[in-house]
């Protein structure tokens, strides 16, 4: 497994009921799957339209550029030079670490790299009191098998609330 910048955490232990045991993936076994821990070579213009492709809504490219840079953690999956995963993690170094915008290519989805994105920025994320995530309607058991359970108390100002409350990601009231 190649990476460039941040050198690649092990997979083991557990944080947070997250299982982190070592597993080996379809992309660690040197067919063409390269992680990232550094933005330097990102293409933002195919980052945005992999966000537009998974489908998390549109993203422009200067603005997820801005997005990464603030980003304590990111973490960027290519194959054979195409990008087909992303996710990163704002956070503080010592109380919260918020992982959001993980996204997976749709030829990719179901085959675990989601799953080992957002394990990644966990244990990026350990020495953290809290990490954080909110997930679009109907994907909160995929987390919740990853050791995420629902916060009683978050809320949330969306810059379209109309569209957060249509969506599902807020309560109209």
């Amino acid at each position: 497994m190649a990476t460039t910048g941040r050198k690649s955490p092990g997979c083991t232990g557990s944080w947070a009921g997250l299982a982190l045991e070592r597993r080996t993936a379809p992309w660690e076994e040197g067919n063409g799957m390269q992680w990232l821990f550094d933005q330097s070579p990102i293409d933002w213009a195919e980052l945005s339209e992999l966000y537009r492709l998974a489908p998390l809504g549109e993203k422009k490219p200067d603005e997820l550029k801005r997005a990464f840079s603030n980003s304590m953690y990111k973490c960027f999956v290519l194959e054979d030079g195409a990008l087909v995963g992303a996710g990163r993690a704002l956070a503080d170094g010592v109380d919260c670490s918020y992982l959001c915008d993980i996204a997976v290519h749709p030829a990719f989805q179901g085959r675990g790299l989601g799953r080992d994105i957002t394990a990644r920025l966990s244990e990026l994320s350990a020495g953290h009191k809290k990490v954080i995530l909110y997930a679009n309607p109907g994907k909160e058991g995929f987390y919740r098998k990853l050791g995420f359970r629902r916060m009683r108390t978050a809320m949330a100002i969306f810059k379209d609330q109309d569209r957060a409350i249509r969506t599902g990601l807020i309560e109209d009231g």
